[in-house]
């Protein structure tokens, strides 16, 4: 899975966006869901696999963006 920007109408929820881009269940992270990253553009993240980040329009949206795991560094403090 790769991380992908999207713009959309305001209070969008996932399944709106993947109507809107085409996408199936199997093609996207349900659990990630989507992510409101700035209101004022109506830009969201959203989890795809690599294929379906390809077919994603780029006036739509952005990306694919690495998506590494964050955790924690070193000992607890």
């Amino acid at each position: 899975m790769v991380l992908v920007t999207v713009r959309l109408p305001p209070q969008a929820t996932l399944t709106q966006a993947m109507r809107r881009l085409g996408l199936s269940e199997e093609e996207v992270d349900t659990g990630y869901g989507l992510v409101l990253i700035d209101p004022g553009q109506g830009l969201y993240g959203l989890r795809v696999s690599e294929e379906a980040a390809r077919r994603i329009d780029p006036e739509a949206g952005g990306g694919p963006y690495a998506d590494p795991r964050i955790e924690p560094y070193g000992p607890p403090g």
